[in-house]
This record gives C-alpha cells, structure tokens and sequence, in this order.
C-alpha cells in the first residue's frame, strides 16, 4: 500500500482573519466557506492546506507547519516588508536546516525553512 501526504488541516478560532495571515505567506486560496473552513495551496508543490474553524484551541502550543522555500532570505525579507513579525531569525540547526519561525493567529508554529537535498537524505538517513 503505497501513501501519499496531500492534505493538512488545523484548527483556528477565526477561519477569514487566518485567511488573510496565510495568503501573507504566499498561500493561494482555492477553498472559502466561511465561516468554517478555508483551503489554501502552495505555489510549489502538489499538497493542500486548510483551515477548519473550531470554538476552543485545546492545545496551546498548536501545529507545527513547514513551508520551504528556495531562497529563504529573500522570502523572510518580502514577509517582514508586509509586516510579518518572526520569532527567530533564520538559524542553521544541528540537522542541517535553516529555519525563521513564527506563530499564527492561534499559536501554531510556523516555520519557513530550507534543507534542500539534507530533508530527505540526511547524512544519518537510515538506509
């Protein structure tokens, strides 16, 4: 049996505010049925996003999200131009990633990062 990941949903409070932050990030929305749901895609890539809108965030650290991204300075400055407050800086991590995170409206993580050949084929890759 053979899967694929194609689709992510997480929970937000305000479906139309969330709308606005991912298209911020370069989202494309293809889905608006407010007030409850939203799906967004990637310009790279073939999965989706969405969002599904819920009355209680049960867990206060939310989803964690990975966007990637060629040039990972260039989009980190057009995101701070449009008023995108980071967390961190991009930082190279111990596996060979260089991540900026952030936090959506309902404080899930975000993070826009770029590992290129090291995402999937690590040197630790277990054969």
């Amino acid at each position: 049996m053979l899967l694929n990941l194609n689709q992510i949903t997480v929970q937000v409070l305000d479906v139309e505010k969330s709308i606005a932050f991912y298209e911020k990030l370069g989202l494309r929305l293809i889905v608006k049925n407010l007030p409850s749901y939203a799906r967004f895609e990637c310009e790279a890539g073939d999965t989706t996003f969405s969002l599904h809108q819920t009355s209680e965030i049960k867990n206060e650290t939310g989803a964690w999200i990975y966007f990637e991204t060629e040039n990972l300075q260039e989009t980190i400055n057009n995101l701070l131009a449009q008023g995108i407050f980071f967390e961190e800086m991009p930082t190279e991590q111990t596996w060979l990633w260089t991540e900026a995170r952030l936090k959506d409206l309902d404080n899930n993580q975000i993070i826009i990062y770029h590992a290129g050949a090291n995402r999937k084929n690590p040197p630790w890759r277990v054969n």
